[in-house]
């Protein structure tokens, strides 16, 4: 009687299915994972820091000037959000198209070291951010961006 020889490995069919099952996993994992969004999140993270960076920026000049704010920045109607973007530290005002300089915060680097663009880069010769005051006797000011993701508005007023 002759033995008979028996071979070890796995069959093209089994092959087949546990590639297509780490496959569906992978699939699966990646849709939860959804890393767009991940990005979307962090960029708005950055952007919430930036604004308050350039707010705290701002009061830190008017506590230090006997509250007086910045001359640059617009003035607004109470409730109306709309300002004028601000312009990069890098860019010379005369190239800015009409945006808000604010020099007196960089310049020196007393109250900041150089003025923070959007994650994103939406703008070339402005930040991304948008500056406001109102015209009230205790003067707001407002710091937003348009450019927020997942349709979060980004903005504060102190």
């Amino acid at each position: 009687m002759k033995k008979q020889q028996l071979q070890k490995g796995f069959t093209l069919i089994e092959l087949l299915l546990v590639i297509a099952i780490i496959a569906i996993l992978a699939a699966i994992v990646i849709i939860a994972i959804n890393p767009s969004r991940q990005l979307e999140q962090a960029n708005n993270a950055q952007r919430r820091s930036d604004v308050n960076t350039i707010l705290n920026a701002a009061y830190q000049y008017t506590i230090d000037n006997s509250g007086i704010l910045p001359a640059n920045i617009p003035v607004a109607a109470v409730g109306a959000l709309s300002g004028k973007e601000i312009c990069r530290s890098d860019v010379a005002s005369t190239t800015c198209g009409g945006g808000v300089v604010l020099t007196e915060l960089y310049d020196n680097e007393l109250y900041i070291v150089g003025l923070p663009t959007d994650p994103t880069g939406v703008s070339t010769t402005g930040t991304g951010y948008y500056i406001v005051r109102t015209t009230s006797t205790n003067a707001r000011v407002t710091v937003s961006t348009p450019s927020a993701g997942l349709g979060e508005t980004i903005q504060v007023t102190r």
